[in-house]
């Protein structure tokens, strides 16, 4: 579900100049992120991570608590067949919540 904090992650970080993000709320305690950047092409995901963390922390204290996952792709991933695409399919298509 989108809300105006989800909507507030997801400018967050397109404004850091990061060039797709959707940020989603899975159900009422975790709130689930996915970048999708050139920038990452060849990059392990801590470094990944790293990148995109500062623009995170800048966040309400209350919104960072209730990030779970940050999923982050470079744009030739999404067409593999990899765990990659299952965890984007996941995030397109979530699983039911047990909240």
């Amino acid at each position: 579900m989108r809300t105006d904090e989800t909507r507030s992650i997801e400018k967050a970080l397109l404004d850091a100049g990061l060039q797709t993000v959707d940020a989603y709320r899975y159900n009422s305690a975790s709130i689930r992120i996915r970048v999708i950047d050139p920038k990452f092409e060849g990059l392990p995901p801590e470094k990944r991570d790293a990148m995109v963390e500062p623009y995170l922390d800048r966040l309400p204290a209350n919104t960072q608590a209730d990030i779970v996952s940050l999923f982050t792709f470079a744009p030739s991933e999404l067409e593999q067949t990899s765990r990659q695409s299952l965890l984007n399919r996941e995030f397109d298509d979530p699983s039911p919540s047990v909240l």
